[in-house]
């Protein structure tokens, strides 16, 4: 099954490296490589015609590698981070030792009150790995949001209406902090809930954090059409923050990207004319329009507006 919803994570020129890494730490593959125009410029400073995403899959779960440029400004933290289901402690251990390397430890491999074996890392790319022995069967990969800083003691009402946004969703397990522990009574200390088939997972954060949700790790959602794009953008925006390229942050400041499904197809084509018209047309654009980059693919249109 296609995935409908992928975090993209924002590089800034190491997408290749990352995703090999990945793939080969976690298990799985690179899927696909789109690049920036070679006529043109880009906003990200890159050269001309050097990879800009790499799409791969560890796991069962798909991610996008983005070599989105930029000095820094954003900056990926523990906010959106990744549960690794494993079927045993020996499993966890083999996984954060694939990991660690020149990573931050988080939280050590340990015994812990919600799993015989569990470890937090941070890796190389300064993405947030939860390894934990589970009894479920095989092994999943599962993004977690984690509601910290101005956003803390929100994970319930954002579950809550993104299950009845987006179709295919519903929560399925909440526990919640109590009187006896240390975060925030009656909060969510740990939930599971899906999204558009794909399983998630959404804590509030049991202490006061530095950091919060930010560009640097997105969720793509990949629409079938016009009007799914316009349905989502026009929710998610509202009392959020609109920006390019079909970017936006919703209302608790989580980034999302709602975009055609066929996008990937249109930038990694072996067409190189057609993937320069693609990001030409799509680089004015705030709310994606489906129709003007179909026309872009064509050749059929030379100037682009914002839609």
């Amino acid at each position: 099954m296609t995935s409908k919803i992928v975090p993209c994570i924002w590089l800034t020129d190491q997408a290749e490296q990352a995703a090999a890494f990945y793939t080969s730490a976690i298990g799985g593959r690179i899927l696909a490589t789109s690049y920036f125009p070679e006529s043109s410029g880009n906003p990200s400073g890159r050269p001309p015609g050097s990879v800009l995403t790499v799409e791969f899959e560890v796991r069962g779960q798909r991610l996008t590698a983005l070599n989105g440029g930029g000095n820094g400004e954003f900056r990926i933290n523990p906010s959106i981070s990744f549960f690794i289901e494993m079927g045993s402690a020996p499993a966890v251990d083999r996984m954060y030792a694939a990991l660690s390397a020149g990573a931050h430890t988080l939280m050590g491999p340990d015994s812990y009150a919600w799993s015989e074996r569990y470890a937090w890392v941070q890796d190389r790319y300064g993405v947030s790995w939860q390894i934990m022995a589970t009894d479920a069967p095989g092994t999943r990969v599962i993004p977690s949001l984690l509601f910290s800083g101005e956003q803390q003691g929100r994970a319930e009402e954002a579950m809550e209406y993104y299950t009845h946004l987006f179709d295919n969703s519903s929560i399925e397990t909440v526990s919640r902090f109590t009187s006896s522990d240390a975060g925030p009574e009656g909060k969510v200390a740990h939930a599971r809930f899906v999204l558009e088939s794909t399983p998630m997972v959404a804590m509030d954060s049991a202490v006061e954090q530095p950091f919060t949700f930010s560009e640097a790790l997105s969720l793509q959602v990949m629409c079938a059409d016009q009007a799914e794009i316009d349905r989502l953008w026009n929710a998610l925006t509202e009392g959020g923050r609109p920006s390019q390229c079909g970017w936006l942050a919703d209302r608790f400041g989580v980034s999302w990207q709602i975009v055609p499904a066929r996008m990937d197809a249109w930038m990694t084509t072996a067409d190189t004319a057609a993937r320069d018209r693609v990001f030409q047309a799509l680089m004015p654009m705030t709310k994606i329009d489906i129709a003007t980059l179909e026309a872009a693919a064509r050749g059929e249109t030379t100037a682009f507006g914002s839609r």
